[in-house]
């Protein structure tokens, strides 16, 4: 039995109900538990425990952002295999999104505030990168997920020693952010110059040091 093709209305529902499953709570993973979910809750003084809800909760934000993103390249999307692997991305990230919610509600803390925010500009970001063209869009997948990996990689250098369910989900995050990345680029992205991929690294510093605090 064949399936019908989306038409636009179709394709607004999808994206709407995408943003909505995004944005609010109780996300689950789509593909894979999180890795640490089996591990038992370390002990951390609550000093320990604010600071890693802060790192998690910026993480989180970063997922909600690769939401946005994937999902404004697909609206924008040339070709159907391009609008298919933004899909298969985004799909893939909901694992991520649900990981760090989960970690950061056993932190005893919540989401930032400003995830509506920071999805409308992750949105608009793509879907414009999108209309210039499929290469300048996954170009600035690879670009970006480079830049999440640096952040991970730094979160996982502050994160408190003992603090082994972050460290095991960050971990398994950089390794599947590295791999879009490489996706991205292999699919025939476009590589960014120095100049725009410091500019996009001064505007995510300015999500992270928000997001940490609320």
């Amino acid at each position: 039995m064949s399936t019908r093709e989306l038409n636009p209305i179709d394709h607004f529902i999808t994206q709407a109900d995408r943003a909505l499953r995004t944005l609010t709570s109780g996300n689950k993973p789509v593909f894979h538990e999180s890795p640490a979910h089996n591990d038992v809750n370390p002990e951390l003084t609550e000093h320990e425990k604010r600071h890693a809800a802060g790192l998690m909760r910026v993480n989180h934000c970063g997922e909600v952002c690769a939401q946005g993103l994937y999902q404004g390249q697909a609206a924008t999307a040339k070709l159907p295999e391009i609008r298919e692997e933004m899909d298969v991305a985004a799909l893939e990230e909901l694992d991520h999104l649900a990981w760090c919610e989960e970690r950061i509600k056993e932190l005893d803390s919540h989401t930032s505030v400003l995830n509506p925010l920071w999805y409308g500009m992750s949105f608009g970001l793509g879907a414009a990168a999108g209309l210039v063209s499929d290469k300048v869009s996954l170009g600035f997948v690879a670009a970006t997920e480079e830049q999440v990996c640096k952040h991970l990689n730094e979160h996982l250098r502050k994160l408190p020693e003992n603090d082994t369910k972050s460290r095991k989900i960050i971990e398994q995050m950089v390794e599947d952010e590295q791999e879009h990345a490489d996706r991205a680029l292999n699919a025939g992205g476009t590589k960014f110059p120095k100049p725009v991929k410091l500019a996009m690294s001064l505007v995510s510093k300015a999500m992270t040091k928000t997001s940490y605090h609320i």
